[in-house]
């Protein structure tokens, strides 16, 4: 199988976004995760989702200002070229 440049975008669901990124490394996949439209809440859900990206050697990115000292602040232009570099773009 051929290495695909995915894009995980949660804009909906930042649990199931985290959790499809991570899952998707196993087939050697390289992959970005970027959460938009609101801050991750900080719960036990998502705190487990996030030592499954650890393990998966994925940083997310951001375009939410809050989380901008956190992660990666990416602007309109940068998302556009993340989608545009992308072989494939899951939006979850």
């Amino acid at each position: 199988m051929e290495t695909k440049r995915i894009l995980v975008l949660g804009r909906r669901d930042h649990t199931e976004a985290m959790r499809v990124a991570a899952g998707l490394t196993i087939f050697g996949h390289q992959v970005r995760l970027v959460f938009m439209t609101g801050p991750v809440e900080e719960t036990e859900a998502n705190a487990k989702q996030a030592e499954l990206l650890d393990l998966a050697d994925i940083v997310p990115e951001t375009t939410v200002a809050e989380m901008g000292d956190d992660l990666a602040l990416l602007d309109h232009a940068a998302l556009g070229c993340a989608i545009a570099e992308s072989d494939r773009v899951v939006n979850l």
